[in-house]
């Protein structure tokens, strides 16, 4: 007799009278019981988290949740002015921006910083002092950028950064990630010559690797926290709309220069 044809899955299955999550009853042991930063912690570690877990996972998805008139939603609400009939697409349109410059720090920060810490283990601050300025001296060297520095509106102090940090440590959850991300603003302008602030997407990429998230998963935390923050956009763009004033404003004064010629 042939084998039955099956899929393993330890996320979710269901039948006629049952959805399972987790190995759980969702209607019964889920809905009304799990909020859903907890759940959405849970479905990638397998693991529930602990409540204070809980709370630094969701103050970074309320930190990364909006920051204004960024590209991405500005793309959101564009592609809703041209297609309205698809909310889906324009939520996509704004998720597709997040890369090296606005969300993708995240994870870049994420992984400077797990990179920096592999095979070794800092423990006191000048330690970490002494790893941030190897770190950004071959970074420099490389003519690298160090994620997690600057910040395009923030020039002195991002808000979000010491808040993060705060409830991190409020929590006992202030690992080496972050350790090593404030190391790096304290010695940072010796090296550079500069000072520069250490940015919400920086740190909230620390914290969620002190979490034990993979790293290479950051930036879809990232997304995750920006698609409310983009619906709320397009609910504005429904009541207040804006994206015809955007795109106006840029067609009517669209300028022809000829292109350079080499």
């Amino acid at each position: 007799m042939a084998e039955e044809l099956s899929f393993g899955t330890a996320i979710g299955t269901s039948d006629a009278t049952r959805i399972s999550l987790l190995g759980q009853d969702l209607a019964a042991d889920l809905m009304g019981k799990v909020g859903f930063g907890e759940l959405a912690f849970w479905l990638v570690t397998q693991r529930r988290p602990s409540p204070g877990e809980t709370r630094v996972f969701e103050t970074v998805l309320v930190a990364l949740a909006d920051h204004g008139f960024t590209p991405t939603a500005i793309a959101a609400r564009l592609t809703y002015l041209s297609a309205p009939e698809s909310i889906q697409g324009a939520l996509a349109a704004g998720l597709l921006g997040g890369g090296s410059r606005f969300l993708g720090v995240t994870e870049d920060c994420g992984r400077f910083l797990a990179a920096t810490l592999r095979d070794v283990s800092p423990a006191t601050d000048a330690e970490f002092d002494e790893l941030a300025r190897v770190a950004l001296v071959e970074a420099r060297a490389a003519k690298r950028f160090v994620p997690g520095l600057g910040h395009p509106v923030h020039k002195v102090e991002d808000p979000r950064t010491p808040v993060l940090i705060g409830i991190a440590r409020e929590e006992g959850l202030e690992g080496p990630h972050l350790r090593l991300f404030q190391a790096i603003g304290r010695v940072h302008p010796e090296i550079l010559g500069r000072t520069l602030p250490l940015n919400g997407a920086g740190v909230a990429g620390a914290a969620l690797a002190d979490l034990g998230l993979p790293v290479d998963l950051l930036r879809g935390f990232a997304l995750l926290a920006r698609a409310a923050g983009l619906l709320g956009h397009l609910a504005e763009e429904q009541r207040s709309p804006i994206g015809m004033d955007v795109y106006t404003t840029v067609d009517r004064h669209a300028k022809y220069v000829p292109p350079t010629q080499d």
